[in-house]
């Protein structure tokens, strides 16, 4: 039976500097994953109060537990925030994940699209996509997939496509939760 991995993930600009990386996070195999997940062409990952540091240094910790969806060939990932008043969607606007080893990358386009757990869906951080695409220059190739992963992401939340289903998410982090305590990987809240 496949088991959960641990990996990273490193987010960059355009320009190749580092962002920010995300240092603890399980890969869930296919073998467990809830079943509108399982067969789809998607890397599934979790993570709970995982520290993150960016790209000064800074070091902080994430203060709820995540589903993250990398797709490839999407130009945009989600990460789904599992909150006291339900799932929020963070979903950044993104180059399509590229893997090696033990670790994830994409470059962050700024872009973000934020589908709240009540339902309301705002896309903010114009403005600092703006000035990074004059800042680093960006062809008109990285304009248009910009473009076509937002107009994407947003025909996925208000059509309830994966990877947005609340339930399977919780699921899912249900079970990464049961593996965590019988494995003794450490205590979760």
């Amino acid at each position: 039976m496949e088991h959960y991995r641990q990996v990273l993930v490193k987010s960059f600009k355009h320009d190749g500097h580092l962002h920010r990386v995300w240092l603890k996070n399980w890969l869930v195999p296919q073998a467990v994953r809830h079943a509108r997940f399982s067969g789809q062409q998607m890397h599934v990952l979790i993570n709970s109060q995982t520290p993150i540091v960016e790209s000064d240094g800074k070091q902080w910790m994430s203060r709820v537990p995540a589903v993250t969806f990398l797709i490839p060939k999407l130009w945009f990932n989600v990460v789904a925030l599992i909150e006291e008043q339900g799932v929020r969607y963070y979903c950044n606007i993104a180059s399509p994940p590229y893997e090696y080893e033990d670790t994830f990358t994409y470059i962050d386009y700024d872009l973000d699209v934020i589908r709240h757990a009540n339902g309301h869906v705002a896309v903010v951080d114009r403005d600092e996509y703006n000035h990074n695409r004059m800042l680093y220059h960006y062809p008109d190739m990285v304009e248009r997939k910009v473009a076509a992963g937002l107009e994407e992401v947003l025909e996925r939340i208000h059509a309830a496509e994966l990877p947005f289903d609340d339930e399977a998410v919780i699921w899912q982090y249900r079970q990464w939760v049961q593996w965590m305590a019988a494995a003794g990987k450490h205590r979760l809240q």
